[in-house]
C-alpha cells in the first residue's frame, strides 16, 4: 500500500470537486504520481487540463483526506491506489479504472478469478434459489463471486459464496463506511470478514442513483464474465451485462418462462448473443481457458445418458404428485390448476399448501403458483 504522505496526495487528487476520473487519469499520464502533479505547479497543470488546474491548487479537501487516512489505519480497512501492487489487475484492463479503491476486508482477494452474478432486486423464489446455488457451486470451484450487495439476486449470490466458504466481493455505490441497504447489514459484515467490500466513492458518500452504473462497471471489470440470473427489461443488471460486453468479458444468462417479466431481460441478452446457461458447469466450461487448472472440478470422462423425464417424487401423496405434474414449470393460476387437475377447490387449496410446505412450489401475486426446481 502507499505510505501516508503519498496516499494523502492520491486522496487530495480524487476528492477535488470537478476533477473526475478522466481528468485524474490524464494528469497521471502527464506527470506520474499525484505528488508529481502538485510539484509540477499550477501553470504546468494548466497546460494539461486548462482552467480546472486552479481547483487542484486552490481547493484542498484536508478534512476529508485526514478522515480517510484515519479510516485506513483501522485493521481490515484499506485504501488501494492505481500505483499499488494490490490493485486488481483485471480493473487495469478497462477504459476507466478508478484511481482509488476503498476496501473493507482483504484487498488481495480482488486478484482472484471472479464471476459477477447480478439480477433483480425483486426476484422470485426460484431466482433467489438459482443465484444462491450457482454462486455456491462456482465459489466451491474456486471462483470469487462479485455482486452489488443489493436486495434480491445480489444478496443471494453473496450468501451462496459464503455458504461454500468461498470468496465473495461486494462492490457498493456508497462510501465504504456506509451500510446500504440496511437490511443487508449482517451480510455485509460477513462479506467484510471473509471477502471484501469495495467502493471508489469517498467516505460518507450517500445513496445517489447515478453512482450505481459506475458501481456496475467495477463489478464487470473485476470479472471474467457476468451472469444475469433474473432481470426485467429496465433492470440495472442489464447495464452491468452491457458494460461486461463492452469490456470484453463474457455474458451469461439463465432463461426463464416466456410469461415472466423477470425473464425478459435475460431473454433480450440471449437474443443479443449472451451465452445460455442451465448449470454452473456451463460457465466453468466456457471460462476453462481463462482459469487455473485447479479451479475447474474434474468431470467424469464418460457420463451415462440422462433421462429428461423427472423421477416421481415418492415423498408426496398421489394428489400432490399429480398436481405438481399438472403445474409444469410456468406460473399458473388457481383456476387454471383446478381445470387441469380436476380437484375440487378445497382439496386443491390443501394440496397447494402441502406442496408449498414441502418446498416444491411458491405462491405468486395474483393467486398464481410456480414450481421450484426440477
Amino acid at each position: 500500500m502507499s505510505d501516508q504522505h503519498s496516499l494523502a496526495a492520491w486522496l487530495r487528487l480524487t476528492q477535488t470537486p470537478e476533477i473526475g476520473g478522466e481528468t485524474q487519469r490524464k494528469l497521471l499520464t502527464a506527470f506520474g504520481l499525484p505528488e508529481a502533479i502538485y510539484a509540477a505547479g499550477r501553470e504546468a497543470v494548466r497546460q494539461v487540463i486548462g482552467p480546472r488546474a486552479d481547483l487542484l491548487f486552490d481547493f484542498c479537501p484536508q478534512a476529508a483526506v485526514d478522515r480517510a487516512l484515519a479510516w485506513s489505519e483501522v485493521p481490515g480497512q484499506h485504501i488501494v491506489t492505481l500505483a499499488d501492487a494490490a490493485y486488481p489487475p483485471a480493473l487495469l484492463q478497462i477504459a476507466d479504472p478508478p484511481c482509488v479503491l476503498y476496501v473493507r476486508g482483504q484487498p488481495e482477494l480482488l486478484q482472484t478469478p471472479t464471476l459477477g452474478v447480478v439480477g433483480s432486486r425483486n426476484a422470485t423464489t426460484q431466482g433467489l434459489r438459482n443465484a444462491e446455488d450457482f454462486a455456491r457451486t462456482l465459489a466451491d470451484a474456486g471462483l470469487s463471486i462479485a455482486s452489488g450487495l443489493a436486495l434480491g439476486i445480489d444478496a443471494a449470490a453473496h450468501r451462496g459464496a459464503l455458504a461454500a466458504n468461498g470468496v465473495t466481493v461486494a462492490v457498493i455505490g456508497t462510501g465504504a463506511d456506509r451500510m446500504y441497504p440496511a437490511r443487508n447489514k449482517e451480510l455485509a459484515l460477513a462479506i467484510a470478514e471473509h471477502g471484501a467490500i469495495v467502493s471508489e466513492f469517498p467516505l460518507g458518500t450517500p445513496v445517489m442513483a447515478h453512482n450505481f452504473p459506475r458501481r456496475n462497471r467495477i463489478i464487470a471489470g473485476l470479472s471474467l464474465g457476468v451472469l444475469v440470473v433474473e432481470a426485467a427489461l429496465e433492470s440495472g443488471s442489464l447495464i452491468t451485462a452491457r458494460l461486461a460486453g463492452e469490456q470484453g468479458r463474457e455474458v451469461f444468462a439463465i432463461p426463464g418462462s416466456i410469461h415472466s417479466p423477470l425473464a425478459r431481460g435475460c431473454h433480450r441478452l440471449l437474443k443479443q448473443g449472451a451465452k445460455l446457461v442451465e448449470s454452473a458447469a456451463d460457465i466453468l466450461d466456457e471460462l476453462a481457458t481463462q482459469l487455473p487448472p485447479q479451479t475447474i472440478p474434474r468431470r467424469p470422462a464418460e457420463s451415462p445418458p440422462q433421462s429428461h423425464a423427472a423421477a416421481p417424487d415418492t415423498s408426496l401423496g398421489e394428489d400432490a404428485a399429480n398436481l405438481l405434474t399438472a403445474l409444469g414449470h410456468d406460473p399458473c393460476s388457481f383456476d387454471e390448476l383446478a381445470a387441469r387437475s380436476g380437484l375440487a377447490s378445497a382439496l386443491l387449496a390443501n394440496t397447494l399448501l402441502e406442496l408449498e410446505l414441502a418446498g416444491k412450489i411458491t405462491p405468486l401475486p395474483g393467486n398464481r403458483y410456480q414450481r421450484l426446481g426440477p
